[in-house]
């Protein structure tokens, strides 16, 4: 496609932001939201849990380094749309195999460039995340207006089944096996997995609306929630599923959307969130060590800390605005964090929860 082919962003209030089109030519909806990363584009493209949204990256210059085989975190890249400042044509990495520019392409991804992604940034910052359209085939403000405003809206939206594994999947160990976690799939990426291998962890992967009764036949030493998109408040009935392995006593541990479960699971309630977390720079204290991780984050929803019970106490929190990091229940062997210890892209300060399963396993 040329650089020259017009494309056009238009937010559900009514903001506009006119640019050039690269990536696949359409019409993409869904929810608006930016990620403060400065690299790992490949990897936030292919997490499931973007799915239903269009992500604005607020580093100005994307692409530079291409695409590869390797760096994917699902079958397929998952988000929406893709906005950004510029985008790079030339692919510099020994790595690369595919410009970024082909890759959104080939999977039908809508892409603008050109725009100025820092007002952008700035209304979504103020006026929190809402439901855009980025069109390459309609210009038309009025038309596109009316598009919006009858496209989906994030909360009460059940999207985990949608990007799930059809069926289950072995994922085996990286050395001598010691431990067999059985993963629900509610939009897990592969850098979990990885991370669970190199620690002697065989992996079986199950779908979304795999019941409890299923997954402790398997005989798991572990159970893993994953990451995933939506509201969790849409999902009760994978909440009740989680009450009954909870009860099992098997050893839980959750990250993002797996986080708000098991919040909920035990009596808490979500909230969504003006704009979310999405980047690798979220500062998060640990309350049990007092130490600073820096962490890798993509969530629009979080758990009320004031709707907890007396039985599960908060152990990690978000120093940028003391929304609810990490969850641990007081007796049951269950705990969970709201941000992506697996980094992929992002820094690697919270390894150490992968290792923290580990031992709860060996107890």
């Amino acid at each position: 496609m040329s650089k020259s082919n017009p494309a056009i962003i238009l937010l559900e209030d009514g903001r506009s932001f006119r640019g050039t089109a690269f990536g696949s030519e359409g019409e993409a909806f869904g929810e608006m939201v930016f990620n403060t990363s400065m690299t790992g584009y490949q990897e936030i493209l292919t997490d499931p849990s973007y799915a239903g949204q269009i992500v604005c990256m607020t580093y100005p210059l994307i692409g530079n380094y291409g695409v590869n085989e390797s760096d994917v975190e699902s079958r397929r890249p998952w988000a929406e749309g893709f906005v950004v400042k510029e985008a790079s044509r030339i692919a510099s990495n020994w790595r690369s195999t595919e410009s970024l520019q082909s890759y959104l392409a080939r999977n039908n991804i809508v892409g603008i460039e050109g725009i100025d992604t820092r007002a952008l940034v700035r209304h979504i910052r103020d006026k929190g995340a809402m439901r855009a359209v980025i069109s390459t085939t309609d210009l038309d403000e009025i038309s596109l207006q009316e598009k919006v405003r009858s496209s989906p809206d994030m909360k009460g939206r059940e999207l985990a089944t949608e990007v799930t594994a059809e069926a289950s999947f072995e994922y085996p160990s990286a050395a001598e096996s010691r431990y067999h976690i059985v993963a629900y799939d509610f939009g897990v990426k592969t850098n979990s997995l990885r991370e669970f291998a190199k620690f002697g962890c065989r992996v079986t992967v199950v779908p979304a609306g795999t019941s409890a009764d299923e997954v402790l036949s398997l005989e798991p030493d572990g159970i893993f929630l994953s990451n995933g998109p939506g509201d969790p408040a849409s999902m009760q009935a994978v909440i009740e599923e989680i009450r009954k392995l909870a009860a099992s006593q098997k050893p839980m541990f959750g990250i993002c959307l797996g986080h708000q479960l098991i919040g909920q699971a035990f009596g808490g309630r979500t909230f969504k969130m003006k704009f979310g977390h999405r980047g690798g720079n979220q500062p998060i204290k640990n309350l049990t060590t007092g130490k600073v991780e820096i962490t890798s984050h993509n969530h629009g929803f979080a758990v009320d800390a004031d709707s907890l019970p007396v039985d599960v106490e908060v152990t990690h929190l978000n120093l940028n605005d003391n929304t609810v990091a990490g969850l641990r229940h007081k007796v049951l062997p269950v705990f969970s964090v709201q941000y992506h210890p697996e980094s992929a892209p992002g820094p690697h300060d919270s390894e150490y929860l992968f290792e923290q399963f580990v031992r709860m396993m060996e107890k």
